[in-house]
C-alpha cells in the first residue's frame, strides 16, 4: 500500500473520523485462517489519473463508495418491499420484519394508491389491496405504523404522482405520535419522469408534475431536513427491458431534469441537493453490475460539481437504494430464484450500495409468502455476517475487467445524455418516444436472445423439469375492497366535512397560483381528506397526461 500524502492525509482524516462514528464496527477484521483483513486496498504507486478516476472512499469522485468506511462502518440498511390488502395486515407484516431483522421499511402501494384514486372510486373496481397496501386517508395511515415508532425508523415509500399527499399522511401521523417533523428518516420516489416512459403511473403532465415535485424539494429541506425528497429510480427502466448503461444514461438524464427545474424555482443547489438519493436494479451479470453502481456514482460526482457547480461533497454523492431484479424472476423452479437474488444482492454490496431490497422467490406467480420474505431478508443478512465481502472497502477496485467495465459504462451512459440532451431534453425525448424506443429496442434484442438459445434462462429455455407440485402462494382475500370501501365511508361520515370542503378549496386557489402546495396538502390530510379528493382537485386544475 503506497503511503503518498494523499493517502496519508485520507487515514488520519476521514477514516479516523468515520471510525469514531461507528465505533460497533471498529475492531479488525480476520480471515478464518486469522490473518487481518485490510480496511481498503490501494496499488503501490497511487498517481493523479488513479486519483482522478478513483481516489478514496468518501472522497471525489466517488467511485470507490459514499463514506470512508463504507460496509467497515456499518452496513447497509436491509429493507424488505411490503404491502398488501389493507393497512391493518400490511402493519402484521411490517412488524413481523422488524422483529426478524429488518432495519428499514420499504411500502408498495395498491395501484389505485399509485393513481391517486379512492378505494371506492369506479376505476378502482378488482385492484383495491392487490399489488400493495390501499391508502385513502390518514386514517388508514395511522394503522399502518401502529405500534411502529418513526423517529426511529426508517421508511422507504415507492409513490410517484401522489408522492406530496402520502408524504402529508407520514408527517401528520409521526405528529400524532409525538414525533416532529426534524427526526422522521426516509424517502419518497417521488420520480415522475420515469413514470412517463417505463411504468406508467403517471396523472398530471410532465410540467405540473416537476412543479409538484420542486414544491416537495422547498418544504422539505425546512421542515423534514432528514428526509430524502426524491429517489430518482433506474429500476422501472431496467425492468422495462433496457441495458444498463441506458439504466444509467436515463437515470441521471432524469436527476439533471430535476436539479434544473429546482434551480428554475430558485431553489439554492446545496440546500436540496444533498437530498437527493437514487434506485438502481441489481440484475444477474454479477461484474457488469458492480461496475454500473462504480460508473454511476463517478458520473453524477462529475455533473454535480462540473455542470451545477455543487460544492457541498454532500451534494456531489450518490446515494442509491437497490432492488433485485423482478422481471428475472421465473416461474419454472422458484428455488431457482433464490440462487439469482443471492448472485444479484451480492452484486450491490460488491458495488457499494446503502439499501437493499431483496426480492422473494415466489414473486413471479404472486405477492410473497411470509416465509418467502424470510428467506430474502435472510439472504442480506448471510451476505452481510457470513461472506466476508463487508470486511474490505470496494473488493474488487483495481481488476482490470472491473475498471474497464466501469469505463465502458460510464461512456456509453454519457453519450446516451448527451443525445438526449442534444434532443431537446428528457420532457422532449418522452413526448416524442426516443427515450421509450431506446429501451424497446433493448429488450426486443434481449427478447429475442432468449428464444433464439443464445441467452440461457435455466429452467426456462434450458434444464426444464415437469413440475406437479404448486408453492403455496398468498391471494388477497376478495372481501378487502368490501372492507375498505366500507372504512372509507365510515371516515367521510365522521370527519368535519365543512372543514374538509375549506381545505380543499384553498388547495384548488394555490394550485392555480404559484404557492407551494405542500401546506395546503398537508392542512387536508389532517382534516381526513381522502388521496382521491386532493388528486382529482389538482386534476381539475393540472389536467391529466395522455400518452
Amino acid at each position: 500500500m503506497g503511503k503518498n500524502p494523499e493517502l496519508q492525509a485520507w487515514e488520519e482524516s476521514e477514516l479516523r473520523k468515520s471510525l469514531e462514528r461507528f465505533p460497533e464496527r471498529k475492531e479488525n477484521f480476520t480471515n478464518h485462517g486469522g490473518d487481518e483483513v485490510p480496511r481498503v486496498a490501494f496499488p503501490e504507486d497511487i498517481d493523479d489519473d488513479y486519483l482522478e478516476n478513483l481516489g478514496f472512499p468518501g472522497k471525489y469522485p466517488y467511485t470507490r463508495g459514499v463514506q470512508p468506511t463504507m460496509y467497515r462502518g456499518r452496513f447497509w440498511t436491509m429493507r424488505q418491499y411490503a404491502g398488501f390488502s389493507n393497512a391493518a395486515e400490511s402493519n402484521k407484516r411490517f412488524r413481523y420484519l422488524l422483529d426478524q431483522g429488518t432495519t428499514g421499511l420499504s411500502i408498495a402501494f395498491d395501484l389505485p394508491t399509485q393513481i391517486g384514486y379512492d378505494s371506492d372510486d369506479s376505476m378502482s373496481t378488482g385492484e383495491v389491496g392487490k399489488v400493495g397496501v390501499a391508502i385513502d386517508s390518514l386514517a388508514d395511515m395511522e394503522v399502518l405504523f401502529d405500534q411502529i415508532p418513526l423517529d426511529k425508523v426508517s421508511t422507504s415509500m415507492t409513490i410517484n404522482s401522489p408522492a406530496a399527499v402520502l408524504l402529508a399522511m407520514y408527517v401528520a401521523v409521526a405528529e400524532k405520535q409525538g414525533v416532529s417533523p426534524g427526526a422522521l428518516k426516509g424517502t419518497i420516489q417521488n420520480d415522475v419522469l420515469k413514470e412517463y416512459v417505463a411504468r406508467g403511473t403517471y396523472i398530471f403532465p410532465p410540467k405540473q408534475s416537476l412543479r409538484i415535485i420542486t414544491n416537495i424539494f422547498q418544504w422539505c429541506s425546512q421542515n423534514i431536513p432528514g428526509f430524502n425528497t426524491i429517489s430518482i429510480s433506474g429500476y422501472h427502466i431496467r425492468e422495462a427491458g433496457s441495458s444498463a448503461a441506458q439504466e444509467v444514461a436515463f437515470t441521471l438524464a432524469n436527476a439533471i431534469t430535476y436539479v434544473q427545474a429546482a434551480l428554475d424555482a430558485g431553489l439554492e443547489i446545496d440546500v436540496f441537493a444533498k437530498r437527493l438519493s437514487f434506485f438502481f436494479n441489481a440484475s444477474s451479470d454479477l461484474l457488469e453490475e458492480v461496475a454500473k453502481f462504480r460508473a454511476a456514482r463517478r458520473m453524477w460526482a462529475r455533473i454535480m460539481k462540473d455542470r451545477f457547480g455543487a460544492t457541498n461533497p454532500a451534494s456531489q454523492m450518490l446515494r442509491f437504494h437497490t432492488q433485485t431484479a423482478g422481471n428475472t424472476l421465473t416461474a419454472q423452479q422458484i428455488d431457482n430464484n433464490i440462487i439469482r437474488v443471492t448472485i444479484q444482492a451480492l452484486s450491490a454490496v460488491l458495488g457499494g450500495t446503502q439499501s437493499l431490497h431483496t426480492n422473494s422467490r415466489d414473486e413471479a406467480l404472486s405477492l410473497p409468502t411470509e416465509e418467502s420474505v424470510r428467506t430474502a431478508l435472510r439472504t442480506q443478512q448471510v451476505i452481510a455476517h457470513e461472506s466476508g465481502v463487508a470486511n474490505t472497502i470496494d473488493p474488487l477496485a483495481g481488476s482490470y475487467f472491473i475498471e474497464e467495465q466501469t469505463d465502458r459504462i460510464e461512456k456509453e451512459a454519457t453519450d446516451l445524455i448527451a443525445k438526449v440532451e442534444n434532443a431537446g431534453g428528457v420532457v422532449s425525448c418522452i413526448e416524442e418516444g426516443f427515450i421509450q424506443r431506446q429501451i424497446e429496442n433493448a429488450a426486443y434484442e434481449y427478447q429475442k436472445e432468449i428464444e433464439s438459445g443464445d441467452r440461457i434462462i435455466v429452467g426456462v429455455n434450458k434444464f426444464q423439469v415437469e413440475e406437479e407440485v404448486k408453492p403455496p402462494v398468498l391471494r388477497v382475500d376478495p372481501i378487502v375492497e368490501k372492507m375498505q370501501v366500507e372504512k372509507l365511508a365510515e371516515v367521510k361520515r365522521n370527519r368535519g366535512n365543512e372543514k374538509v370542503a375549506a381545505a380543499l378549496d384553498g388547495l384548488k386557489k394555490a394550485a392555480a397560483g404559484d404557492d407551494n402546495l405542500m401546506p395546503l396538502i398537508l392542512e387536508a390530510v389532517k382534516e381526513y381528506a381522502t388521496l382521491g379528493e386532493i388528486c382529482n382537485v389538482l386534476r381539475t386544475i393540472f389536467g391529466e397526461y395522455k400518452d
